[in-house]
Protein backbone atom coordinates (compact mmCIF):
# COMPACT_ATOMS: atom_id res chain seq x y z
CA UNK A 1 0.00 0.00 0.00
CA UNK A 2 1.50 3.72 -0.71
CA UNK A 3 1.40 5.54 1.98
CA UNK A 4 1.63 8.60 0.36
CA UNK A 5 -1.76 8.53 -0.75
CA UNK A 6 -2.51 9.82 2.90
CA UNK A 7 -0.28 12.32 3.27
CA UNK A 8 -1.37 15.53 2.96
CA UNK A 9 0.41 19.15 3.35
CA UNK A 10 -0.69 21.67 5.26
CA UNK A 11 -0.06 25.48 4.65
CA UNK A 12 -0.16 28.54 7.72
CA UNK A 13 -1.22 31.34 7.55
CA UNK A 14 2.31 32.93 8.02
CA UNK A 15 3.98 32.44 4.38
CA UNK A 16 7.97 31.98 3.65
CA UNK A 17 7.21 35.63 1.74
CA UNK A 18 5.92 36.82 5.13
CA UNK A 19 9.00 35.98 6.85
CA UNK A 20 10.84 37.00 3.81
CA UNK A 21 9.37 40.33 4.30
CA UNK A 22 10.03 40.27 8.16
CA UNK A 23 13.40 40.15 7.61
CA UNK A 24 14.42 42.28 4.63
CA UNK A 25 15.97 39.24 2.92
CA UNK A 26 15.09 36.27 0.39
CA UNK A 27 15.76 33.09 1.41
CA UNK A 28 18.03 31.29 -1.43
CA UNK A 29 20.37 28.11 -1.53
CA UNK A 30 23.91 28.77 -2.06
CA UNK A 31 25.23 24.60 -3.34
CA UNK A 32 29.52 24.98 -2.74
CA UNK A 33 30.78 21.73 -4.83
CA UNK A 34 34.32 20.93 -4.96
CA UNK A 35 37.02 18.38 -3.29
CA UNK A 36 37.52 17.49 0.15
CA UNK A 37 39.87 20.37 1.37
CA UNK A 38 39.35 22.63 -1.36
CA UNK A 39 37.36 25.33 1.25
CA UNK A 40 33.76 24.64 1.12
CA UNK A 41 33.01 24.39 4.50
CA UNK A 42 35.59 27.45 5.81
CA UNK A 43 33.95 29.41 2.97
CA UNK A 44 30.00 28.60 3.62
CA UNK A 45 30.49 29.40 7.43
CA UNK A 46 32.21 32.50 6.93
CA UNK A 47 29.31 33.57 4.35
CA UNK A 48 27.03 32.62 7.03
CA UNK A 49 28.43 34.81 9.49
CA UNK A 50 28.35 37.41 7.08
CA UNK A 51 24.76 37.07 6.23
CA UNK A 52 24.22 37.05 10.10
CA UNK A 53 25.60 40.24 10.76
CA UNK A 54 23.55 41.92 8.04
CA UNK A 55 20.25 40.94 9.89
CA UNK A 56 19.71 37.66 7.10
CA UNK A 57 18.84 34.59 8.63
CA UNK A 58 21.54 32.02 7.30
CA UNK A 59 22.31 28.81 7.98
CA UNK A 60 25.63 26.46 6.97
CA UNK A 61 24.93 22.76 6.09
CA UNK A 62 27.96 21.00 6.21
CA UNK A 63 28.75 17.70 4.98
CA UNK A 64 30.40 16.19 8.19
CA UNK A 65 27.99 17.46 10.64
CA UNK A 66 24.93 16.19 8.84
CA UNK A 67 26.41 12.76 8.95
CA UNK A 68 26.33 13.14 12.87
CA UNK A 69 22.66 13.33 12.81
CA UNK A 70 20.21 13.27 10.28
CA UNK A 71 22.61 10.97 7.65
CA UNK A 72 24.15 8.94 10.29
CA UNK A 73 21.99 5.86 9.28
CA UNK A 74 24.23 6.51 5.98
CA UNK A 75 27.10 4.65 4.36
CA UNK A 76 29.70 6.38 1.81
CA UNK A 77 28.82 3.94 -0.91
CA UNK A 78 27.26 5.71 -4.17
CA UNK A 79 23.51 5.25 -3.66
CA UNK A 80 24.09 6.09 0.36
CA UNK A 81 25.85 9.19 -0.99
CA UNK A 82 23.06 9.96 -3.56
CA UNK A 83 20.53 9.93 -0.56
CA UNK A 84 22.43 11.91 1.67
CA UNK A 85 22.88 14.99 -0.79
CA UNK A 86 18.54 13.92 -1.38
CA UNK A 87 17.80 14.60 2.26
CA UNK A 88 20.08 17.60 2.35
CA UNK A 89 17.77 19.28 -0.60
CA UNK A 90 14.82 18.79 0.96
CA UNK A 91 15.65 20.31 4.00
CA UNK A 92 16.88 23.45 2.33
CA UNK A 93 13.58 23.80 0.94
CA UNK A 94 11.75 23.73 4.73
CA UNK A 95 14.68 25.89 5.70
CA UNK A 96 14.02 28.57 2.83
CA UNK A 97 10.01 28.07 3.51
CA UNK A 98 11.27 29.68 7.05
CA UNK A 99 12.83 32.43 5.43
CA UNK A 100 16.50 30.82 5.61
CA UNK A 101 19.37 31.45 3.28
CA UNK A 102 20.96 27.62 2.96
CA UNK A 103 24.84 27.58 2.57
CA UNK A 104 25.19 24.01 1.78
CA UNK A 105 29.16 22.80 1.65
CA UNK A 106 29.29 19.00 -0.09
CA UNK A 107 31.28 17.70 -2.63
CA UNK A 108 28.99 16.88 -4.86
CA UNK A 109 31.03 15.19 -7.50
CA UNK A 110 28.43 13.95 -9.91
CA UNK A 111 27.21 16.40 -13.19
CA UNK A 112 23.90 14.67 -12.67
CA UNK A 113 23.50 15.55 -9.44
CA UNK A 114 24.75 19.06 -9.62
CA UNK A 115 22.49 19.65 -12.44
CA UNK A 116 18.86 17.74 -10.47
CA UNK A 117 19.73 20.27 -7.47
CA UNK A 118 19.11 23.37 -9.95
CA UNK A 119 16.04 21.47 -11.76
CA UNK A 120 14.76 20.70 -8.02
CA UNK A 121 14.45 24.74 -6.83
CA UNK A 122 12.67 27.18 -8.46
CA UNK A 123 14.29 30.03 -10.87
CA UNK A 124 16.11 32.46 -8.42
CA UNK A 125 15.96 30.21 -5.33
CA UNK A 126 19.25 27.98 -6.08
CA UNK A 127 23.18 29.23 -6.61
CA UNK A 128 25.90 26.63 -7.78
CA UNK A 129 29.05 27.72 -6.44
CA UNK A 130 32.31 25.68 -7.74
CA UNK A 131 35.17 26.10 -5.14
CA UNK A 132 37.89 25.49 -7.53
CA UNK A 133 41.37 23.72 -5.81
CA UNK A 134 44.12 21.43 -7.18
CA UNK A 135 43.80 17.95 -6.09
CA UNK A 136 47.62 18.99 -4.93
CA UNK A 137 46.52 21.03 -2.94
CA UNK A 138 43.94 20.19 -1.22
CA UNK A 139 46.06 16.80 -0.46
CA UNK A 140 48.16 19.64 1.61
CA UNK A 141 45.22 20.93 3.67
CA UNK A 142 44.38 17.58 4.61
CA UNK A 143 44.22 17.45 8.57
CA UNK A 144 42.10 14.25 9.08
CA UNK A 145 44.67 12.40 6.88
CA UNK A 146 41.54 10.85 4.61
CA UNK A 147 44.03 11.31 1.11
CA UNK A 148 46.37 9.36 2.48
CA UNK A 149 44.27 6.63 3.77
CA UNK A 150 42.84 6.69 0.15
CA UNK A 151 46.03 6.84 -1.63
CA UNK A 152 46.94 3.61 0.90
CA UNK A 153 43.83 2.07 -0.64
CA UNK A 154 42.06 2.27 3.05
CA UNK A 155 39.45 4.31 2.03
CA UNK A 156 37.90 3.16 -1.28
CA UNK A 157 35.90 5.94 -3.77
CA UNK A 158 37.12 8.77 -2.43
CA UNK A 159 36.77 11.70 -4.68
CA UNK A 160 39.81 12.92 -6.61
CA UNK A 161 41.61 9.64 -5.93
CA UNK A 162 40.13 6.76 -6.88
CA UNK A 163 36.59 8.58 -7.82
CA UNK A 164 35.87 11.48 -10.06
CA UNK A 165 34.97 14.52 -9.34
CA UNK A 166 32.84 16.44 -12.50
CA UNK A 167 33.78 20.05 -12.74
CA UNK A 168 30.38 21.76 -13.06
CA UNK A 169 30.38 23.34 -16.83
CA UNK A 170 28.29 26.14 -16.02
CA UNK A 171 28.84 27.31 -12.04
CA UNK A 172 26.72 30.41 -11.18
CA UNK A 173 30.21 31.39 -9.38
CA UNK A 174 33.74 30.23 -9.41
CA UNK A 175 36.28 30.43 -6.21
CA UNK A 176 40.34 29.46 -6.93
CA UNK A 177 41.23 28.77 -3.31
CA UNK A 178 44.73 28.34 -4.12
CA UNK A 179 44.77 31.71 -5.31
CA UNK A 180 42.19 33.88 -3.10
CA UNK A 181 42.23 34.85 0.21
CA UNK A 182 38.85 33.56 2.24
CA UNK A 183 38.52 37.17 3.05
CA UNK A 184 38.40 37.81 -0.76
CA UNK A 185 36.57 34.57 -1.45
CA UNK A 186 33.69 35.75 0.91
CA UNK A 187 33.80 39.28 -0.68
CA UNK A 188 33.01 37.99 -3.62
CA UNK A 189 30.57 35.63 -2.57
CA UNK A 190 28.48 38.29 -0.39
CA UNK A 191 28.94 40.74 -3.88
CA UNK A 192 27.34 37.83 -6.05
CA UNK A 193 24.72 37.67 -3.49
CA UNK A 194 23.36 40.72 -1.93
CA UNK A 195 21.53 42.26 -4.62
CA UNK A 196 19.87 38.57 -5.32
CA UNK A 197 18.34 38.60 -1.43
CA UNK A 198 18.13 41.86 -0.42
CA UNK A 199 14.59 43.51 -0.41
CA UNK A 200 14.01 46.69 -1.94
CA UNK A 201 12.66 49.12 0.93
Amino acid sequence: MNSQRYVCKHRGEVTRKHREDQSGFRSVTLWFTGLSGSGKSTIAHAVEKSLFDMGARAYTFDGDNVRHGLCGDLSFSPEDRAENIRRINEMTKLFMDAGTTCLCAFITPKHEVQQMLRQAHAEGDFYLIHIDCPVEVCESRDTKGYYKLAREGKIKNYTGVDAPYDTPGNPDLRLDTDKLSLEECVRRTMAFLVDKIALSD
